[in-house]
């Protein structure tokens, strides 16, 4: 071995044993997990669930920081530019990381580039609501509605995977219907509480509490898989004559580029003991949310795989946000 080659070989495991020995002593302080939609909705509520085993476990307290708006751009941005040392997480949804780099013509973060992938988290099953009141009894007489009207029956959702949701159903069924953006599930809730749309799309969490007290009528899962909440509810595909319609939302933990691999490790390893946990599995299930962990590279590769497969479906809705 020559001289050049012996000093990059303990260059390498010099750096190598700071890493491993950061990780080791890591974390040091509090963490900030930053949630891109306000408190009360089924990522938020995963999200802080995870935060708080975590403090149990390493003794240290996990922030958990709402910061909704723009599309999750808000938030999303703001962990990309911290430092990348483990303190700073995102937790995002499937637009964060895929759909808006379809949507938008410019954003002030790279999905693929200003990310480190930890792990998946949850598959969150959608629902299609409606007021149990003056609203269709079946997703049929819905349809048959909005052809009767077209253009005058609208739909709240508080995600763009829920907006685009709504989009497909539309595109699939042959009705024309108006979007209504709300900022999360809470407001999205509220404007159908409020009467302002005539159905939303929306998790199971916040519309749960008034479809049990007679209040909302839900009349599908936009999912194909079953929601332990609801467990008689028939999917959209089946109501609506839809083969293949399936739209759920999937979550996932990330850092910013340049977060030591050891780290990224770490926080890995830790939702996956989280995850096993039979109280959080219950928890996690009645709001309908299905447990899914990842090794960072599997999440990865997951991103780049439904990044095609929405860019087909926005082109073909023609959505573009300038």
């Amino acid at each position: 071995m020559n001289v050049i080659t012996r000093v990059v070989t303990l260059g390498l495991v010099f750096t190598i044993g700071i890493g491993s020995a950061f990780a080791q002593g890591y974390p040091t302080k509090p963490i900030r997990i930053i949630v891109p939609f306000p408190a009360g909705g089924a990522t938020d509520i995963a999200a802080r669930i995870v935060g708080q085993k975590t403090a149990e476990n390493w003794g240290q307290p996990v922030i958990v920081e709402n910061r909704p708006g723009a599309n999750t751009i808000i938030g999303a941005e703001a962990v990309a530019k911290a430092a990348p040392d483990g303190y700073t997480l995102l937790w995002a949804i499937d637009s964060t990381l895929v759909m808006n780099q379809s949507l938008y013509t410019k954003l002030p973060y790279n999905p693929v580039k200003d990310f480190a992938p930890i792990t998946r988290t949850t598959t969150s099953r959608q629902i299609l609501v409606v007021d149990a009141a003056k609203g269709p009894k079946s997703v049929k007489e819905l349809i048959q509605q909005a052809k009767a009207n077209p253009g005058k029956l609208n739909f709240g959702a508080g995600t763009v995977t829920n907006q685009l949701g709504g989009e497909l159903f539309k595109s699939m069924a042959g009705i024309d219907m108006v979007y209504v953006p709300y900022k999360g599930s809470p407001p999205t809730v509220q404007g159908l509480l409020s009467g302002d749309v005539t159905m939303i799309i929306d998790g199971v969490v916040a519309s749960l509490p008034h479809i049990k007290s007679g209040k909302f009528r839900v009349l599908a899962n936009l999912g194909l898989g079953p929601i332990a909440a609801l467990p008689n509810l028939p999917t959209l595909a089946a109501e609506a004559g839809l083969p293949g319609f399936d739209v759920v939302i999937w979550q996932g933990l990330l850092a910013p580029a340049g977060t030591p691999a050891e780290i990224v490790n770490k926080l890995q390893q830790e939702v996956v003991r989280i995850f096993s946990l039979p109280d959080v599995k219950e928890k996690l299930a009645s709001m309908g949310q299905d447990l899914v962990t990842s090794t960072p590279a599997e999440f990865a590769a997951f991103i780049r795989t439904e990044a095609e497969r929405w860019s087909n479906v926005i082109k073909q809705a023609g959505i573009r946000i300038q």
